[in-house]
């Protein structure tokens, strides 16, 4: 059973940090993008990076670009999201999803696998 675990959510300041993981278990997914999405109250799911399967091809949303760092380790089939510069319009529930590919990487339905999601929340 594919299984995605985020952790690392919790309470930031205006312009401080967080690390996200996401840690798979089940199967390894080597060869296909990850991505994270992230949902506030009231919005629809929005894109906020993916990674590609060799890390060599990663993608961000313009909100989070120069800010965020998405990598992943495949020994530890584990993907990171490191978060700085935090604002208060970050505050969302942050998912990771898995078996995504290049030419859809931002959309939600292009990913088989998701977590159950973490908070950050970025006080002002």
């Amino acid at each position: 059973q594919v299984q995605l675990v985020e952790s690392g959510g919790g309470l930031a300041q205006a312009g401080g940090s967080l690390r996200l993981s996401c840690a798979a278990s089940g199967r390894t997914f080597r060869y296909s993008f990850m991505g994270w999405f992230r949902q506030a109250p009231g919005k629809e799911r929005e894109f906020v990076a993916a990674i590609s399967g060799t890390a060599l091809n990663t993608r961000y949303a313009d909100s989070v670009k120069g800010r965020f760092t998405i990598s992943r380790d495949h020994a530890k089939n584990t993907m990171y999201l490191q978060m700085n510069g935090l604002k208060p319009e970050d505050t969302a529930v942050y998912y990771c999803a898995a078996d995504g590919n290049l030419m859809t990487y931002s959309d939600l339905g292009s990913y088989e696998y998701w977590g159950q999601g973490t908070q950050v929340t970025v006080s002002s």
